[in-house]
Order: C-alpha cells, then sequence, then structure tokens
C-alpha cells in the first residue's frame, strides 16, 4: 500500500492490515476508553493468544498504555499514531466498501443487444463508427 511521505514516520511500525495496526487503530479511535484482551478479542474476531502477544508487545514498544488492572488504552502524547489511525480513516472513507457485502448489483430494464444477432450489433456498430469517421473528416 502506498503512503502519503508527508505523514510517514520510519519510526513508526505499522502496516495496514495487520492485527498490531487493527489493534492500534481501534485503541486510538476509542480514546477514551479502556479494553481488555477479551474486548479486543471480541470486538476485532482475532484468537485471545494473538491478542495477549500483540497487545503486549505494543505496550512494550510505547504504542498503548495499560492500567495497572490489565486494561489497554490510547496514549495521549503520540501524534504520530493519531496520524497514522486517521489516515487510515480517510483511506478506508474513500476507498472503502460502502454497499452491503451480500449485495447484489441492479439489473436493467433492458440489455444493450438484447433481442438482436451478433450480425445486426456488428452492422450498427460498423454504421455508427461509419458516421464517427465522416464527422471527424470534417475538422
Amino acid at each position: 500500500m502506498p503512503i502519503l511521505l508527508k505523514d510517514h514516520d520510519p519510526e513508526l511500525n505499522l502496516r495496514p492490515g495487520t492485527t498490531k495496526s487493527n489493534i492500534v487503530a481501534y485503541l486510538y479511535q476509542n480514546p477514551e476508553w479502556g479494553y481488555s484482551p477479551q474486548d479486543l478479542v471480541e470486538s476485532l474476531d482475532i484468537p485471545r493468544g494473538t491478542a495477549t502477544t500483540t497487545l503486549k508487545r505494543l505496550y512494550d514498544d510505547d504504542y498503548i498504555g495499560k492500567t495497572d488492572d490489565g486494561y489497554y488504552y490510547a496514549l495521549r502524547d503520540r501524534e504520530d499514531i493519531r496520524r497514522y489511525v486517521a489516515s487510515l480513516d480517510q483511506i478506508h472513507r474513500m476507498f472503502g466498501h460502502h454497499r452491503e457485502t451480500d449485495a447484489t448489483p441492479e439489473e436493467p430494464e433492458k440489455q444493450i443487444g438484447e433481442g438482436r444477432t451478433d450480425e445486426e450489433l456488428d452492422a450498427e456498430l460498423s454504421e455508427i463508427e461509419d458516421d464517427m469517421d465522416a464527422g471527424n473528416e470534417g475538422k
């Protein structure tokens, strides 16, 4: 995935689409809350072992904070991570899927070429091309 260089921080070791990135994004999108590992397992649909290992690494690397009783949260002073999460949000808004995953495209009432043979369609196409060529000759 390409990155916007003006926002790129080479010290920030996060890759979109990874569990590490998903956990960071979730915590920083909800900075007023602290989450237990089980909360994140359920919210992000990841295995418990993956969640606890990733949370420990993120905490050790100072990407997230942890309360004494085991709740993980976004750090207030990590503006670099806030920018990273904001760029993920922007990318999702630009390129995210806005339709239901099980939605099917609407079928038009009339299909192009419906009820006509290939020969008829070829003849119509030739006629259109001839008209276009005649129009371009005068230019």
